[in-house]
């Protein structure tokens, strides 16, 4: 299997058969993706959900009781003998020194996005995952949904993609320990660097900070090499809205992603309404994240996918500061 690192091609080591039932899943962070997650595990045919280890014995007690199975653990380490995988639900500054502790402990590792907060970081962890022969799965969970739109498999690359993700602020401060950039805007990095099929050469960005010490509107442009992405992301924005515009040389396809409209004036077969293909995106997520360790399938979103993502949204960030500066 070929696995691709900061556009390096890497052979990886064919990994062992899987001799085990199922896979004991245990999950780091009690909090609202933390329970998604225990939910869609603690369901699966594939899984068995063992527990969870948060900073709060309290919330990580209520969520053991409300998925009813599971124990509470100590630490990672603690947990880390008791399973086959780890999930990094935690605050999105903590996910590159976990996600390397449970790789480190040879634990296969589901980690919500960002990766990292540095591209280096998150391609290191990426090298270490495969050098370990290990799944390492970014929380990506709207390329699934890109990919069952159909916009994945054009018979045409982009020239210009725009996109603008804002919403209000959240109101209990979730993900405040991050900029902007890699809270929202890392999303559309990701998929506008797998619609045109590479890394961005340059960005030009602009941010601003209204209620955190960091990013909290930002404005991006990226030039890669067959096209330009212009990226708009705001979490004090008075209402949401979630669009992106990919511009072909046939034509343009323009989606709403909250309502899932789409306008689409190209010959290609995008389907607006993916509900009966992909009901549950999270809930795909995982379960692609158990076959690539159980070697029926190869994740969707591999570290290499969220180094890349990782390495985008540090570049607007250092041209935000630059901007800032000058």
């Amino acid at each position: 299997m070929v696995q691709r690192i900061n556009g390096m091609a890497r052979v990886a080591k064919a990994k062992p058969a899987w001799t085990g039932d199922k896979v004991k899943v245990g999950i780091v962070g009690a909090g609202v993706f933390g329970g998604y997650h225990a939910q869609k595990f603690s369901s699966s045919k594939y899984a068995e959900f063992v527990g969870v280890t948060d900073a709060s014995a309290r919330a990580a007690d209520a969520l053991v009781a409300k998925v009813g199975r599971g124990e509470v653990f100590a630490s990672l380490e603690a947990m880390a003998g008791a399973v086959d995988a780890i999930v990094i639900a935690t605050p999105a500054s903590t996910h590159a020194n976990l996600a390397r502790q449970a790789l480190a402990a040879g634990k296969h590792v589901l980690v919500e996005k960002p990766l990292a907060l540095r591209g280096a970081e998150a391609r290191d962890l990426a090298k270490l995952a495969l050098e370990r022969n290990l799944v390492l799965q970014v929380g990506h969970q709207e390329r699934l949904v890109f990919d069952a739109m159909g916009l994945f498999s054009t018979p045409e690359r982009p020239t210009r993609i725009e996109a603008v993700r804002m919403g209000p602020r959240a109101p209990d401060g979730r993900c405040e320990d991050v900029s902007v950039v890699f809270d929202l805007m890392i999303h559309d990095l990701d998929l506008a660097a797998e619609l045109f099929g590479g890394e961005a050469h340059t960005a030009t960005a602009y941010g601003r900070s209204t209620h955190t010490r960091f990013l909290d509107e930002a404005s991006a442009e990226l030039v890669f090499a067959n096209g330009v992405a212009k990226l708009t992301a705001s979490r004090c924005a008075p209402t949401r809205t979630r669009m992106m515009k990919v511009e072909y040389p046939s034509g343009r396809v323009e989606i709403d992603l909250i309502t899932r409209d789409v306008i689409n004036t190209t010959d290609f077969d995008i389907r607006a309404d993916v509900s009966a293909t992909l009901p549950d995106p999270l809930g795909a997520a995982d379960e692609a994240f158990l076959a690539a360790i159980q070697g029926r399938d190869v994740s969707p979103v591999t570290g290499g996918v969220g180094a890349r993502a990782a390495a985008l949204a540090e570049l607007v960030e250092t041209g935000a500061f630059v901007a800032a500066a000058a």
